[in-house]
């Protein structure tokens, strides 16, 4: 194995001779500043060219960084996102690597840096070792996760819950995973209504669980519909609500939804958010349903992204906790009630391979 070093006054300047020498998967070792032969400093860039074994020396000298090394591509593309933060990153030797897994993962670059000035690793104090950074990282990351069980499933007293969100989100197949979940694993007693006028099938859909399941199910176009339907349903412990999907940008739509549960209805109202989204259109719908006023996020489709890093961008815009999580279209598998330990597995350990622009 060919180990190099190359130098020059920037960062930049120093991996632009890497990449020109060794190629885009050229692999860093490590990064340093170090002193020049005048007043200005230099940066040194330790690398290896792609496909080299570094297990099959002797010594395996770099044994112990093999999960943190990184390739000129990904130092390309933090250094063109990072601005004047990659000199901070560049002189806190393995700081980089968890900086580039959070940024890999989706999480806002912004939020990134924030975690990381508040572990104190740019105060001098890193002497601990990256493992008690990472672990740092990771509680910072956890301290602003909140989640919530919206059924309280050791309270006996009815939960009406409605689920709202953009067309194709999710809203029928995750009520009918939650109905599912609450009839076999906790014993309730549950009842649907949909409330969507709109969708062509999404009642026969919505009734097709049901049935599925044995349970009631009704279909309300006004709000004395829906105050009958709720009549009917006095004696369940929980009413899944199943509302039209809305665009997030048809105010006039949403208004009328909410017109339609109007406060004094004692409703519960949840937002799911499509993971699979843009970042841009998710806080966009978060911040046009923020008048139905609901108690908490569901993020959807992690199954259909390799960057779940929108879920803390999302926490971190507008603070309200997560209920669940779901992966897939199986019912009722593909549902988790929100858990801190596995959301933060889907911020920082999802690698699988993100494709970087440069």
């Amino acid at each position: 194995m060919q180990v190099k070093k190359y130098r020059a006054g920037t960062i930049k300047e120093a991996t632009a001779k890497v990449k020109n020498v060794l190629g885009h998967d050229a692999m860093i070792i490590s990064t340093k500043r170090i002193k020049g032969n005048g007043k200005h400093s230099l940066f040194e860039i330790t690398a290896i060219p792609s496909g080299s074994d570094i297990s099959s020396e002797r010594s395996d000298p770099f044994g112990k960084v093999k999960s943190e090394l990184m390739s000129i591509k990904e130092m390309l593309y933090l250094l063109n996102h990072s601005g004047g933060f990659s000199e901070k990153l560049l002189l806190t030797p393995g700081i980089l690597n968890i900086y580039s897994r959070m940024i890999k993962n989706g999480i806002n670059d912004h939020y990134a840096r924030l975690f990381l000035e508040r572990t104190g690793v740019f105060n001098g104090h890193s002497d601990d070792g990256m493992d008690n950074v990472k672990e740092k990282v990771s509680k910072e990351i956890m301290q602003v996760i909140k989640t919530k069980d919206p059924f309280q499933v050791g309270d006996n007293r009815r939960i009406i819950a409605a689920f709202i969100g953009t067309t194709g989100v999710g809203k029928t197949t995750t009520i009918a995973k939650l109905a599912a979940q609450l009839m076999l694993k906790f014993r309730k007693k549950v009842g649907l209504i949909s409330i969507d006028a709109y969708r062509i099938g999404a009642m026969e859909q919505l009734k097709t669980y049901a049935n599925i399941l044995g349970i009631p199910c009704f279909r309300a176009f006004k709000k004395k519909d829906l105050l009958f339907a709720l009549k009917k349903m006095e004696g369940k412990n929980v009413v899944l609500i199943d509302t039209a999907g809305q665009s997030q940008y048809d105010m006039s739509r949403i208004e009328e939804l909410k017109r339609m549960m109007p406060g004094d209805m004692n409703i519960s109202t949840h937002l799911l958010l499509s993971v699979a989204t843009t970042e841009s259109e998710m806080k966009k719908a978060a911040v046009n349903f923020s008048v139905l006023k609901y108690l908490s996020y569901i993020f959807t489709k992690t199954d259909e992204t390799e960057r779940c890093g929108s879920i803390i961008n999302q926490v971190m815009e507008l603070n309200l906790p997560i209920s669940y999580i779901t992966n897939g279209q199986k019912v009722p598998e593909d549902i988790d009630r929100a858990d801190k330990g596995k959301i933060l597995k889907l911020l920082l350990s999802k690698d699988q391979g993100v494709h970087l622009s440069l």
